[in-house]
């Protein structure tokens, strides 16, 4: 239990620093950067054992963590530019509705249970999450501004699978901090080359304040990363309850949080949708018993 609610706390956090970002008007590719490069270096402060670089390009997850360390810096690219198009409603939905992908993933892959509360439970949490995160009116969108919501949708639920898939295939147990690391590390190394070449274009000025909101942002990064790694093999409960769990609770504790810390104000969809998570929360605890 103790993992998945550090995961939970850590994920919370990130929200919590994205919207210091807009209040102290940070560099968000900038410090996302930063961010990467802090979150690498806390792996490879919390593995306990010797680092080399052959032992981890030797590693049989290594070149996995880099293709998912690439993937990181597209979605977020891809997020970017979908908040520029189509607003940041329909990205909140796109990318937190993607937790259906690993649901399933852990349903028809590893076969996991799927009993009448689970599935009530699955199908609440998912309206609960539309319903929180659906701000204002919602967007009509045609057909080709579909696209890049569809692409977020769907590279963000790669991202948690391809966790899921990695740390029950790969992973050994002790080696949980360094994999996190190098996937991180992976994506700054893009990251770095990316923030380069904007620089010798003109098209940005590095400030300071973009390496401390970075590095605020890049420590609950990676424990974000590394608790769920531990609460999906900590045998609490099948992969499809952990995702439903950490992602329901994580969207209803940001959303109570901005109302507390930022002084939002919610729309009664959006209390539905905080009910509805509870209920899902419960049901598929019921399932898991």
């Amino acid at each position: 239990m103790t993992p998945l609610i550090l995961s939970i706390l850590a994920s919370t956090c990130i929200f919590v620093v994205f919207k210091l970002f807009d209040r102290f008007k940070i560099h968000t590719l900038q410090a996302i950067v930063v961010n990467y490069i802090t979150a690498c270096a806390t792996g490879f402060i919390d593995f306990d054992g010797t680092i080399s670089a052959s032992s981890i390009a030797n590693a049989s997850w290594f070149f996995y963590t880099l293709a998912l360390g690439a993937l990181f810096i597209l979605v977020f690219n891809l997020m970017a530019i979908t908040t520029q198009r189509s607003g940041l409603s329909v990205v909140s939905v796109a990318t937190k509705m993607s937790v259906v992908v690993p649901i399933l993933f852990g349903l028809f892959y590893y076969k996991e249970s799927l009993g009448g509360y689970k599935l009530l439970g699955i199908v609440l949490a998912l309206v609960a999450v539309y319903l929180t995160s659906a701000k204002g009116k919602t967007a009509s969108l045609g057909k080709r501004q579909l696209l890049l919501p569809a692409l977020v949708f769907l590279g963000s639920g790669i991202i948690d699978t391809s966790i899921k898939f990695l740390e029950e295939a790969f992973v050994a147990e002790a080696d949980v901090p360094i994999f996190s690391a190098t996937v991180f590390g992976s994506a700054a190394c893009i990251g770095i080359i990316t923030l380069i070449y904007l620089r010798l274009v003109g098209k940005i000025q590095f400030q300071f304040k973009n390496v401390i909101g970075g590095i605020a942002l890049g420590i609950p990064n990676y424990f974000s990363i590394y608790f769920l790694v531990k609460a999906l093999r900590s045998g609490l409960m099948e992969s499809s309850g952990i995702f439903t769990v950490n992602n329901v609770f994580i969207v209803m504790l940001s959303t109570l949080l901005g109302i507390v810390l930022f002084k939002e104000r919610l729309l009664p969809k959006n209390w539905l949708g905080i009910f509805l998570a509870v209920v899902s929360i419960f049901l598929v605890a019921l399932a898991e018993l």
